[in-house]
């Protein structure tokens, strides 16, 4: 299809588009009413409508499955309002807080787990008072060592304003690192301007940008490119992903989204567990598949190439590795010393020898 030159925004939008069917229409009304819709021309481009299971559209094409809600599904899944002390701050680990800069997005996904929190008129800008207040909560914690600028995608923001909040922070003797996290570079590369990759650093601090792409197509030219320019500018690269159902859920799909990130200087970070959001089910995958895809990818693919896979745990308790382990217990020894049984990438069972306490 042609790229719509603006982002699309409503079932009429994606109807006029071509990426619904006439039918659909009420159905994704009632969806669109809960839940903020936006596809922005890169995405729009790269979706085949003629592909009733393209993944690109999967992400970001609302789906009358959003209005099946499952008991265990809830509004804020991993308790961000019990862990905000502040409106816009989440502390929810000893040595790093949250910055939620804004709630708006360039897209928005349809498994994201802030759907209730993102989009128009969820809830309210931050002013600058409340962003006074979080620098000041910051200021007082010589324990945080790091803030994670999220929202929403702060790289809506204006690199003036990018630049601003990078250099109040910087400002702050305790914080050493900033992170970004952003769709931005994949879903809006042409917002990736040198004065952006500019403003993002700052003296006495270092920045690191998480990037979201969750299937290898959205590494197009024009996405390499901007990834391209945060690297050349010195920004360090780290990659995120959700596994989802019917977008990355494949060996040979994952392996090709985590070569895409290395093959732009960006480490693969997190694979998440999607987590337990209201009406995104339909995109949710169970931990054994995820631990079997996580297997393929340790077996196939460069070391540079795995991410960690974490579940943040419903409830707020934070996050915590799932991966499948490669050690069991061995065979109990005669001396009662430890021993082990390692699996091998390719499946078989190695003895690891007790540790000698005996030879000193």
């Amino acid at each position: 299809m042609t790229a719509s030159a603006r982002t699309l925004r409503t079932p009429a939008d994606l109807l006029a588009a071509d990426l619904v069917p006439h039918e659909a229409l009420p159905a994704l009304e009632r969806v669109a009413a809960r839940y903020a819709v936006a596809i922005t021309p890169a995405m729009a481009a790269l979706i085949d409508p003629s592909d009733p299971a393209d993944p690109i559209a999967r992400q970001f094409v609302p789906n009358a499955a959003e209005l099946v809600e499952h008991p265990d599904e809830r509004e804020d899944p991993i308790d961000d309002h019990g862990h905000s002390p502040l409106p816009g701050l989440v502390h929810r680990y000893p040595d790093r807080v949250l910055l939620k800069l804004v709630h708006t997005c360039p897209v928005y996904c349809r498994f994201c787990f802030r759907r209730e929190m993102v989009g128009p008129g969820k809830a309210d800008a931050l002013t600058v008072e409340d962003v006074d207040r979080i620098l000041a909560y910051v200021a007082e914690r010589p324990a945080i060592w790091e803030v994670v600028v999220t929202g929403g995608d702060p790289f809506v923001l204006s690199p003036r304003r990018v630049a601003e909040v990078t250099r109040r922070l910087a400002a702050i003797d305790h914080v050493k690192v900033v992170r970004w996290h952003t769709r931005v570079p994949v879903v809006a590369p042409d917002l990736v301007t040198p004065d952006l990759a500019a403003a993002l650093r700052a003296e006495g601090v270092a920045t690191w940008v998480a990037v979201h792409a969750n299937h290898p197509r959205e590494f197009t030219a024009e996405a390499r490119a901007a990834c391209a320019r945060l690297a050349d500018a010195g920004i360090a690269l780290l990659g995120q992903s959700v596994l989802l159902r019917g977008v990355n859920d494949d060996p040979s799909t994952l392996a090709a989204l985590m070569r895409g990130f290395v093959e732009n200087r960006i480490k693969p970070y997190y694979l998440h567990h999607p987590d337990l959001a209201p009406g995104t089910g339909h995109m949710r995958l169970g931990i054994a598949e995820g631990q079997a895809l996580m297997r393929s990818l340790q077996r196939d693919a460069s070391g540079l190439c795995r991410p960690v896979y974490v579940l943040d745990v419903p409830g707020g308790s934070g996050k915590v590795p799932i991966g499948p382990c490669h050690l069991a217990p061995g065979d109990a020894s005669a001396d009662g010393s430890e021993s082990w049984s390692v699996e091998t990438l390719g499946g078989n069972a190695v003895a690891y020898p007790p540790i000698r306490n005996d030879l000193d």
